[in-house]
Protein backbone atom coordinates (compact mmCIF):
# COMPACT_ATOMS: atom_id res chain seq x y z
CA UNK A 1 0.00 0.00 0.00
CA UNK A 2 1.81 3.21 -0.86
CA UNK A 3 0.12 6.81 0.28
CA UNK A 4 0.46 9.67 -2.05
CA UNK A 5 1.44 10.22 -5.33
CA UNK A 6 3.91 7.25 -5.09
CA UNK A 7 3.71 3.99 -7.09
CA UNK A 8 2.11 0.73 -5.98
CA UNK A 9 5.18 -1.16 -3.81
CA UNK A 10 7.14 1.98 -3.46
CA UNK A 11 6.62 1.45 0.23
CA UNK A 12 8.26 -2.01 -0.50
CA UNK A 13 11.35 -0.90 -2.17
CA UNK A 14 12.46 1.75 0.50
CA UNK A 15 12.54 -1.21 2.54
CA UNK A 16 14.22 -3.47 0.41
CA UNK A 17 16.76 -0.47 -0.06
CA UNK A 18 16.81 0.12 3.42
CA UNK A 19 18.02 -3.60 4.17
CA UNK A 20 20.49 -4.11 1.28
CA UNK A 21 22.09 -0.57 2.05
CA UNK A 22 22.52 -2.35 5.58
CA UNK A 23 23.70 -5.88 4.20
CA UNK A 24 26.62 -4.20 1.94
CA UNK A 25 27.71 -2.13 5.10
CA UNK A 26 27.76 -4.56 7.10
CA UNK A 27 29.99 -7.16 4.46
CA UNK A 28 32.07 -4.31 3.72
CA UNK A 29 33.13 -4.17 7.81
CA UNK A 30 34.01 -7.81 7.79
CA UNK A 31 37.52 -8.93 7.72
CA UNK A 32 39.59 -10.24 5.06
CA UNK A 33 42.87 -11.82 4.67
CA UNK A 34 44.47 -14.28 7.26
CA UNK A 35 43.75 -14.16 10.96
CA UNK A 36 46.10 -12.79 13.22
CA UNK A 37 47.00 -14.81 15.95
CA UNK A 38 46.89 -11.68 18.40
CA UNK A 39 44.84 -8.93 18.79
CA UNK A 40 45.64 -5.87 17.05
CA UNK A 41 44.26 -3.91 20.04
CA UNK A 42 45.15 -5.39 22.80
CA UNK A 43 48.17 -7.66 21.65
CA UNK A 44 45.94 -11.09 23.62
CA UNK A 45 46.18 -14.21 21.92
CA UNK A 46 42.99 -14.49 19.29
CA UNK A 47 41.83 -18.58 19.91
CA UNK A 48 42.05 -20.78 17.24
CA UNK A 49 38.09 -21.67 17.51
CA UNK A 50 37.69 -17.76 16.62
CA UNK A 51 40.35 -17.86 13.60
CA UNK A 52 38.60 -20.82 12.23
CA UNK A 53 35.25 -19.64 12.69
CA UNK A 54 35.79 -15.78 10.87
CA UNK A 55 38.35 -15.68 8.58
CA UNK A 56 40.57 -12.80 8.47
CA UNK A 57 39.70 -11.83 12.18
CA UNK A 58 42.09 -9.36 13.55
CA UNK A 59 40.65 -8.99 16.96
CA UNK A 60 39.61 -10.70 19.79
CA UNK A 61 36.46 -10.52 21.23
CA UNK A 62 35.95 -8.48 23.69
CA UNK A 63 37.55 -5.77 21.64
CA UNK A 64 35.57 -6.32 18.71
CA UNK A 65 32.49 -5.85 20.77
CA UNK A 66 33.91 -2.54 21.66
CA UNK A 67 34.14 -1.31 17.81
CA UNK A 68 30.80 -3.18 17.49
CA UNK A 69 29.29 -0.71 19.98
CA UNK A 70 30.76 2.23 18.31
CA UNK A 71 29.36 1.93 14.79
CA UNK A 72 26.32 4.53 14.15
CA UNK A 73 23.48 3.40 11.52
CA UNK A 74 22.07 5.36 9.39
CA UNK A 75 19.21 7.64 9.78
CA UNK A 76 17.83 8.15 6.49
CA UNK A 77 14.16 8.17 6.33
CA UNK A 78 13.84 7.19 2.62
CA UNK A 79 10.08 8.52 2.49
CA UNK A 80 10.48 11.82 3.14
CA UNK A 81 7.96 12.40 5.02
CA UNK A 82 6.89 16.07 6.32
CA UNK A 83 7.65 14.98 9.73
CA UNK A 84 11.04 13.74 9.07
CA UNK A 85 12.13 17.14 7.34
CA UNK A 86 10.99 19.01 10.20
CA UNK A 87 13.32 17.93 12.39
Amino acid sequence: MAGGWSRDGAVQDQIDDTVSDAVAAARSRMPQGESAEYCDICGEDIPQKRREAVPGVRTCVECQSGKDSAVRHSTMNRRGSKDSQLR
